[in-house]
């Protein structure tokens, strides 16, 4: 999969391929904002299966996740990123926000 992501990235080049992540992000972020909103609807009118009347918008939210993830991951074998330390920066990153969120609630019961 690396050798043929490289194949993309090299043959589009670095700036064509920021275009297309900037692209890409966009429409996944108007594909959880319409999520939500078909979400938010179907709870007002009391959708009898709300599984299943969002099954095509998860599976869309789903492709698109997919696109973000290719362009990334374009990006990770391009400047040869180690994996296992962008998923450890991620669990610091993760656990510094989580304590951040206790202090918030520490301070929303002190006051």
């Amino acid at each position: 999969m690396k050798e043929n992501l490289l194949k993309i990235i090299n043959n589009y080049g670095i700036s064509n391929q920021l275009k297309k992540l900037n692209e890409e992000c966009y429409e996944f972020i108007e594909t959880v904002k319409d999520y939500e909103y078909q979400k938010d609807a179907c709870e007002v009118v009391g959708c009898k299966d709300i599984k299943e009347h969002l099954k095509k918008s998860k599976e869309h939210l789903e492709e698109e996740f997919a696109d973000v993830c290719v362009v990334l991951e374009q990006f990770k074998a391009y400047y040869g990123l180690d994996n296992d330390k962008i998923i450890e920066i991620m669990k610091q990153k993760i656990n510094r926000q989580l304590k951040r969120i206790e202090r918030e609630k520490e301070e929303e019961n002190y006051n």
